[in-house]
């Protein structure tokens, strides 16, 4: 069968460790999966990359009851500008919750570290003015794994 007119084959390839690292540190929302027992389930956060790790927040609630069980997650996160023509990340990774004050020293630093990165994407992070005053929890992700894809049709 003959390929439509105006059409190209896509192809496919997978990114190399600097290209999906690339990707993570431009992109600063990805969909955040993780599972207890027999459920998965896959929510939206916004983050941002650092050196091995995804710093985020969330608020308290089922996400968190559940990771405290399991804190195995994966992230994916996405450049996409048409059906052909796309990128995606997958990182997989253990979740830490940082606790700005009741923690040790390195915690503290870390969590306060986490609330410099978040201001890079929300200025007001955790200060007056905060659009998301309720997601007062704070994390990082190790990223243990990461594996890319791309689809081109040019």
């Amino acid at each position: 069968m003959s390929e439509p007119t105006g059409q190209r084959t896509p192809r496919f390839h997978q990114l190399s460790r600097e290209e999906a690292i690339a990707l993570l540190a431009r992109q600063h929302v990805g969909r955040l999966a993780f599972s207890f027992n027999d459920r998965v389930d896959i929510q939206p956060i916004h983050y941002v990359y650092e050196e091995g790790f995804l710093y985020g927040r969330t608020s308290e609630g089922a996400k968190i009851t559940t990771i405290a069980h399991s804190r195995w997650v994966a992230l994916e996160a996405d450049e996409v500008r048409g059906t052909f023509d796309w990128r995606s990340v997958v990182v997989r990774g253990a979740f830490y919750r940082s606790e700005l004050d009741g923690g040790s020293m390195e915690a503290s630093r870390v969590a306060q570290h986490a609330v410099a990165l978040l201001g890079t994407v929300v200025p007001a992070t955790l200060r007056p003015g905060d659009p998301v005053e309720f997601r007062t929890v704070l994390f990082r992700i190790s990223v243990d794994e990461i594996s890319g894809r791309a689809a081109y049709s040019s």
